[in-house]
């Protein structure tokens, strides 16, 4: 491998073949392809069954890696890989979605070497087929644009560079594919034109966003940096400490001094407050000191990874650079964080328990009221599991085991079993968190993580875990939001005490809530749908609305203003009326809350001369309305004036005229 040669031609050496692709890391997927696609394998799509299976190797195995399909950097990456490998798929014929069928076959032949896989199975199927479903479209839209842009081209021709570019970033159309296609006609594209279309709108978005006080005042850390050094933290033992205060800003400038009453920005040799990262929130609480200074911080920030940036107030006295302050962390505040930090941990395992090892952290946000966890998984899940999580959760707070922590080399700590997020970085030593008792394993944690957060001192300290939401925030990526402690205990009274009073308005007992409400629910729909009925009976019988049947032209015509009338329920009174008069049109307005609909029927033997549509915008027209949409013998619109519903009708009767 050394010399070059690669593990790939060693191994078509020894298996005899001439070619990378006829090895059989290869040509299993090839032929998987094939018999998907019924496709010939070494046909005239010998080349695009080759990048269907090359690509389709590396695109799950950074998916089981963790990637997933984004805009940007290693997503990004990943989305262009898979979606080369489509747009193959859409030249040898595929109608419908193919790579994500092929990952049972890659399983089946690396899944034994590599677990990964195994466990990312699942993942990977769902999104494949969710990318390639979406790129489908974007792909046919893309095609039919491409094929107007070249359009007069020469046989040779060379397309211009922003056309690329306004394909790639108006329609979502990328540069590659757009090379792809026009070299399969012989054409080429302006590389030179697109870059220099790129390179504007980078332009024009930095001078839009160019004069930034925020970005100024960035700049500025970097000299304090360079000179105080980092700051060193005491948190993890401690809420209190003393501390030198090395550096003062105000309003993005470095000061010597502040008076009460300024907001300020304090840097310290040493402080026990937690800086905002891997999704904890900063640290609040007071600094003062024995000469009167007080100031009230806020929040915590870190500047360039190890500098700790205290913002707050002070609220009496001066303070000075070189002062050394008293630091005190709100106890209170820190305890909850760390609560629902270790609940996260716990969370995540559970997740991964419950689902499948390809959950993992796409996100989270950890403060004193309540946790937010962002993880990768391709679709809701149900209550039972959300309730799986639940008790599993509890049952380790439960034990109220001892939440451990050690200091280790990334190397070490992963070979030790402890799970890394995916695109961290990580220094010469982390922190090692250990959390619970595996009961399938004796003497192995529950949850091992690296992390660098606060935590509670042992799980019992969690108290109590709820989780009161479950959604998608993007595709592939769910939303957990949850509590802890007395939050999740207040959350849990005011559901029971909302619970209790449901019962009692309803006369039933709470655990029979849902059986009446049921039965109310179909209760009212056999209400609504007796009602309608009665209402369309009352319409359409005697004295029914203002009725008036006439001939205009020849024709005769049907019309009449009702109230109380759903909007929904003109169609079949029109279809009825129409049915009644035979040859004729029907025209019904409905007025409801100050706004009406209208709706107008044509017979078939009319439809030829008259168009119902037409008629339907003339009388959405008079009710303050715009458009309307139908059949020519169907057509419905809505307007916000219901005191112009005569007008609508004789808007109507004119165009028939």
């Amino acid at each position: 491998i050394d010399t070059g040669m690669g593990l790939e031609r060693i191994g078509a050496v020894m298996q005899g073949k001439t070619d990378n692709y006829a090895t059989n890391l290869m040509r299993a997927l090839i032929e998987a392809s094939a018999d998907l696609t019924k496709v010939a394998a070494d046909g005239p799509h010998a080349v695009s069954h080759r990048v269907i299976a090359d690509h389709l190797r590396a695109a799950v195995f950074l998916i089981a890696d963790g990637v997933l399909p984004s805009n940007e950097g290693r997503g990004y990456v990943l989305r262009r890989i898979m979606r080369r490998a489509m747009r193959h798929a859409h030249i040898i014929g595929a109608k419908e979605p193919l790579m994500w069928r092929l990952v049972p076959a890659l399983v089946a032949q690396m899944g034994t070497t590599y677990s990964e896989l195994v466990r990312a199975q699942a993942l990977a199927t769902e999104t494949l087929r969710l990318e390639e479903t979406r790129f489908r479209q974007t792909l046919d839209r893309g095609l039919k644009l491409l094929d107007e842009a070249v359009e007069g081209l020469p046989p040779d021709g060379t397309l211009a560079g922003e056309t690329a570019f306004k394909l790639y970033d108006t329609f979502g159309f990328p540069f590659d594919l757009t090379e792809d296609a026009l070299r399969a006609r012989g054409l080429k594209v302006d590389q030179a034109g697109f870059a220099a279309a790129m390179a504007k709108q980078k332009a024009d978005a930095r001078a839009a966003w160019a004069g930034s006080g925020e970005r100024a005042t960035e700049t500025l850390w970097f000299d304090v940096r360079e000179r105080i050094g980092a700051t060193e933290f005491l948190g993890y033992d401690t809420e209190t400490a003393e501390g030198q205060v090395v550096g003062l800003v105000i309003d993005g400038a470095e000061v010597s001094s502040a008076k009460a009453g300024d907001k300020v920005r304090v840097v310290l040799n040493q402080t026990p407050f937690y800086a905002e990262s891997g999704g904890q929130v900063g640290d609040t609480g007071v600094m003062f000191s024995a000469q009167g200074v007080e100031i009230t911080i806020n929040d915590v920030q870190k500047k360039l990874g190890e500098l700790f940036v205290h913002e707050g107030e002070v609220t009496r006295g001066s303070l000075n650079v070189g002062d050394a302050l008293e630091l005190r962390v709100d106890v209170a505040r820190r305890s909850r964080i760390r609560a629902n930090h270790s609940a996260t941990h716990l969370m995540h395992e559970a997740l991964r328990r419950a689902l499948g090892d390809h959950v993992t952290q796409k996100g989270s946000m950890v403060s004193a009221d309540r946790l937010r966890f962002d993880f990768a998984h391709p679709k809701a899940m149900s209550n039972d599991e959300i309730g799986s999580v639940e008790a599993a959760v509890n049952a380790v707070i439960r034990c109220n085991n001892d939440v451990v922590t050690r200091l280790m080399t990334p190397d070490a700590a992963i070979e030790a079993g402890a799970m890394a997020l995916f695109g961290e970085k990580y220094g010469e030593e982390v922190r090692v968190l250990s959390m619970g008792e595996d009961e399938g394993a004796q003497g192995k944690p529950y949850s091992v993580e690296l992390c660098g957060g606060t935590h509670a001192r042992r799980t019992g300290d969690i108290a109590l875990f709820t989780i009161i939401s479950e959604g998608a925030v993007a595709s592939g990526v769910r939303r957990i939001e949850a509590l802890t402690g007395e939050a999740a205990r207040q959350y849990l009274l005011a559901r029971d005490k909302a619970l209790s009073e449901t019962a009692g308005v309803l006369k039933t007992t709470p655990d029979q809530v849902t059986a009446r409400v049921l039965s109310l629910v179909e209760d009212r729909k056999k209400l609504e749908r007796e009602l309608g009925d009665l209402r369309k009976k009352i319409a359409l019988g005697s004295g029914g609305g203002d009725v008036t049947i006439r001939e205009v032209a020849g024709i005769k015509i049907d019309t009449r203003v009702l109230d109380g009338v759903s909007a929904k329920d003109l169609r079949p009174m029109i279809e009825e009326t129409r049915a009644k008069i035979g040859s004729g049109i029907v025209v019904f307005v409905t007025r409801e809350d100050g706004k009406a609909s209208i709706a107008v029927g044509v017979s078939a033997d009319l439809t030829s001369r008259i168009s119902a549509v037409d008629l339907v915008r003339a009388g959405a027209c008079a009710l303050g309305g715009k458009g309307g949409g139908g059949r020519p013998d169907m057509a419905q619109a809505g307007g916000p004036d219901g005191d112009k519903a005569d007008a609508a009708i004789e808007a109507v009767l004119a165009q028939i005229s």
